[in-house]
């Protein structure tokens, strides 16, 4: 138990990366949880879905947890529930959409956790955490600030947001309120860095909706595919609108984008004609100039709707020269190369597209520095933590608060796992806990770690060869074999003496353990392996895996 009124800061995630964002607050035995994201793999994590967050530390304080309370609805702040509540059940609270779009998520895993609507300016008491949701402004609508008030003192997460004085929907970022909690005294600021290296403010988003009402007057005659986040309500109530003044059918593609759309409209953040929306299917009954696609895949994820149609692989949607590709988002850092493989497969289909160099068809929902500034000038914390960014970004954002004065020494750049303890006197990073990636792949879920991932990446790189013999019971003599396969190596009928001399190689690794009069399959295979690892290498160059399989009569 921690001493009375001393506070912990603990980030599980979000630090040192873009995505996964999970940070804990504790006040004495109580654990409040804030957001709960997963990320993208990185390229050498073959074969994997998502990784999410590392929650042994939870697992082994479950009862101390309060609930899990939620900034917005994007993935990387809620991706990882429908995996976490398999292993803690506890109770969510967040704004509307934000639930409405977890709700759907939850129903896939067929999860129905207790989970509290909150309203704007609301205050919900967890344990003697009080937590508080104050309205901000981002890509995405029923975006909060939380202010966690402790009898330490308090603690203000920003959440991710932007200053947007004409924002698509719901109301501006609720400044007052952060004067007000800056006149009071904030312990702990902790502030996202997304966009800490861009200078002055990000645009407002009605720049984006100009742009293509500019696009539709333009490409009357054309398809239009706009390619977007499912998330982005904002940007596709824009897109909508654009349609809608033009005179065309709306097809959606993409499973999150069909959904998120669906829950949108029916809470009521999306403004829609129900004529305007037609099945997929029904979309050939009409004229290019009439329909505009509005489809997932923005940053070339492999299996997502854009990609597919890039690569010929989409049932319903085959591009023609007449096709106008919008992509209407940045890629998110580590996406460059794939969206730019999608980009490239587009053009060399002829059709034509339009992508964030060429015009201003995205702008980003993460503060600029001058927003970043308003944002600490307004709530004067007294301890402050950068988050939600990789290394440069939580340095340079710590260069900005010294920047406005504040004290170096109450500057924390933490790293995942690492525990912040304060109170009013000081704060220092007093322990570590369990913290790291989970990977996702599939339905298994923390079953591929580094051992797996390094055989992955040693099959990709060299290939595999597996040797098939048949040994006697008896007196361990070869009765059928060596039999070589190839996989992803060498194609073998090119390859006749390489093969040939490489059976020998066995036939006088298992001779060699007969002298020995060794038996046991194990040493038999290392030593298959031992032989041929150093004569394909000596040939080849190659160290592909080698993969013996003895059997026995």
């Amino acid at each position: 138990m921690l001493k009375s009124n001393k506070l912990r800061i603990i980030p599980l995630g979000g630090l040192n990366e873009i995505g996964k964002n999970i940070t804990l607050i504790e006040c004495d035995n109580d654990i409040v949880i804030c957001d709960c994201g997963m990320t993208f793999p990185e390229d050498e994590m073959l074969g994997v879905d998502i990784v999410i967050p590392d929650i042994t530390y939870l697992e082994k304080n479950k009862e101390r947890i309060k609930g899990i309370v939620l900034t917005h609805g994007h993935e990387d702040h809620i991706g990882a529930i429908p995996y976490v509540l398999k292993k803690i059940n506890v109770p969510i609270y967040g704004t509307r959409l934000t639930l409405g779009l977890l709700e759907n998520k939850l129903k896939e895993h067929n999860l129905k956790p207790k989970m509290h609507v909150v309203n704007f300016n609301d205050k919900v008491r967890l344990g003697k955490i009080v937590v508080e949701f104050i309205r901000q402004c981002h890509s995405i609508p029923d975006s909060a600030a939380l202010a966690f008030h402790t009898p330490a003192g308090v603690i203000v997460h920003t959440g991710d947001f932007k200053i947007d004085f004409t924002p698509i929907m719901g109301g501006v970022n609720d400044l007052n309120r952060f004067a007000e909690l800056g006149d009071k005294g904030v312990l702990c600021l902790l502030a996202e860095s997304t966009n800490v290296e861009r200078k002055g403010y990000t645009l407002s988003e009605r720049v984006v909706g100009e742009t293509f009402r500019t696009i539709f007057h333009e490409y009357t005659e054309n398809r239009i595919i706009v390619a977007t986040f499912a998330s982005n309500m904002q940007r596709i109530q824009q897109i909508i609108e654009a349609a809608e003044k033009h005179g065309r059918k709306i097809v959606l593609s993409g499973r999150s984008m069909i959904n998120n759309v669906k829950v949108a409209k029916d809470l009521g953040y999306l403004r829609v004609k129900d004529s305007s929306i037609i099945d997929i299917n029904k979309m050939n009954k009409y004229d290019d100039s009439e329909i505009c696609i509005i489809t997932t895949g923005s940053q070339g994820e492999p299996m997502s709707a854009l990609t597919r149609i890039a690569y010929n692989e989409h049932r319903k949607i085959q591009l023609t020269p007449n096709d106008l590709i919008i992509l209407s988002a940045h890629p998110i850092p580590g996406n460059e190369n794939a969206v730019s493989k999608v980009i490239n497969k587009l053009i060399e289909l002829d059709a034509k597209v339009i992508y964030e160099s060429l015009g201003e068809i995205h702008v980003s929902g993460h503060a600029c520095q001058e927003e970043l500034k308003l944002i600490h000038s307004l709530l004067k914390p007294r301890y402050f933590i950068p988050v939600h960014g990789e290394q440069r970004h939580l340095k340079l954002h710590a260069q900005l608060a010294e920047s406005m004065g504040m004290n170096p020494k109450n500057i924390f750049i933490m790293n995942n796992g690492e525990v912040l303890e304060l109170d009013k006197r000081k704060a220092e990073i007093v322990d570590e806990v369990t913290s790291g990636n989970v990977l996702v792949d599939g339905l298994g879920v923390g079953d591929v770690g580094n051992i797996v991932l390094r055989d992955r990446k040693h099959l990709s790189e060299d290939g595999l060869i597996i040797v098939v013999l048949t040994l006697s019971k008896e007196d361990g003599s070869t009765i059928a074999g060596p039999d070589i396969i190839s996989r992803g190596f060498v194609y073998v009928r090119e390859a006749d003496d390489l093969m040939e001399e490489a059976k020998k190689k066995v036939v006088l690794a298992i001779e060699d353990c007969q002298r020995r009069n060794i038996k046991d399959w194990s040493s038999i295979k290392n030593a298959i392996r031992d032989s041929l690892k150093k004569y394909i290498y000596q040939t080849m160059k190659r160290n592909p895996m080698i993969l013996p399989v003895i059997m026995e009569v």
